[in-house]
């Protein structure tokens, strides 16, 4: 199957490991060039959770509106509010406002990923509940294992699987040799408003860990938890939910505020995020017939302008591949080009976690007196804006 825009990639088979974003956006570019398309994920449906994503800067909103999806999602905007952080007796400590924690754009994470499949499924072929378990490279392709599925040849692989990612781990090495474990973890759920929280989110901290929680500025029946704390890298089954609220429920076993309401609500909620909060560093993000795409190549958990980027990259490895109508050759090393600085400025040095959930007393005081600063909050509210439109997008019109 393939899309109506040009045909310089027509007759190019190309698997992309990943239905979350960046996999449904290469998939729409590349079906767009002509492209025969097959994304693979290792889930059985569209995942349904995860947490608010925003888009700033002209980089994100002119990939949005190349790609003619923008005026929808303004339509499905949380219009999530500012961010208080508190103390144990509710007492305000700084706010940030909602243009620093929703950027120009904010959205459900779930409801982009819907979007952006909607957008390539007429053209692109969909298989859920599978995963990739060998590549083997020829003179004239890759040919693809699967754990259910039949074995198929194709032309380029792209892994848009994530910081978990498989492709990356089966052309490249084990995770361990490109993903860093930063200190901490992560995990969010949503649950019933019965308490009447706002969609103005309030934050509580103590060293090492922060629980915060706010409603669906949509839905406002519903509320949605989210929580950071210290962890040591975890050695479970990333799949075991089981595990995760146990260890969750540990980290933050005793603790004032609202903490024991948000922990009551744990064992009934439909879906639970978890994650580590991680930095992937990997040397190249292409080899032969393999690139790699979004988190799977430059991911930071959490890292502001993730989302955004993994889109721009998507248009980008798309419109290379066609510019060089297909010859990988040439197309995956001038998309690494392109886009490594691009990824790179944001994404070095970066630690969420250390932000949301400093490890000491004194490191979560200074950051607390730094953002009772309004002065501090403007100045990291343009930084980001500027450092997400640090591209200028190529027109990649045939």
């Amino acid at each position: 199957m393939t899309g109506t825009g040009t045909s310089r990639l027509r007759g190019k088979r190309i698997l992309i490991s990943g239905a979350g974003v960046a996999g449904p956006a290469l998939a729409h570019w590349l079906t767009h060039h002509g492209a025969d398309v097959t994304v693979v994920e290792v889930a059985p449906t569209l995942r349904g959770g995860g947490f608010a994503v925003d888009f700033r800067g002209s980089a994100h909103l002119g990939v949005l509106k190349r790609m003619g999806i923008l005026d929808e999602l303004r339509s499905l905007q949380t219009h999530g509010g500012a961010m208080r952080c508190v103390d144990a007796q509710g007492r305000e400590i700084f706010t940030l406002p909602a243009e620093f924690a929703g950027g120009e754009i904010e959205v459900r994470r779930a409801d982009l990923s819907r979007v952006l499949y909607e957008c390539s499924k007429p053209h692109a072929e969909y298989i859920f509940g599978d995963t990739v378990t060998d590549l083997n490279e020829t003179p004239r392709g890759v040919r693809v294992d699967f754990a259910r599925g039949a074995s198929r040849t194709v032309d380029l692989v792209v892994g848009a699987d994530g910081l978990h990612s498989c492709i990356r781990r089966i052309a490249l090495g084990p995770e361990s040799r490109f993903v860093r474990h930063l200190g901490h973890c992560l995990a969010g759920w949503e649950f019933p408003n019965t308490r009447g929280w706002s969609p103005e989110a309030e934050q509580f901290n103590v060293p090492g860990r922060m629980a915060s929680a706010g409603a669906d500025g949509r839905d406002e029946s519903r509320a949605g938890a989210f929580l950071v704390f210290s962890c040591p890298p975890v050695t479970h089954d990333w799949h075991d939910a089981q595990a995760h609220k146990a260890l969750i429920k540990r980290a933050f076993d005793g603790l004032p505020w609202h903490v024991p309401d948000l922990l009551s609500t744990l064992d009934d909620a439909r879906e639970l995020y978890f994650d580590s909060i991680s930095r992937v560093s990997v040397p190249s993000w292409t080899a032969g017939r393999f690139a790699l795409l979004g988190d799977a190549a430059w991911g930071v958990t959490l890292g502001g302008m993730g989302v955004g980027t993994g889109l721009v990259g998507a248009y980008v490895l798309a419109g290379e591949l066609a510019a060089a109508r297909g010859d990988h050759h040439v197309a995956l090393p001038a998309y690494e080009a392109r886009l490594r600085r691009y990824a790179a400025v944001w994404q070095r040095g970066a630690n969420p976690g250390e932000f949301l959930a400093p490890s000491t007393a004194a490191r979560l005081r200074l950051r607390n007196a730094m953002f009772r600063r309004s002065l501090v909050r403007r100045a990291l509210i343009a930084s980001t804006k500027s450092l997400a439109s640090n591209i200028e997008l190529p027109s990649y019109t045939f």
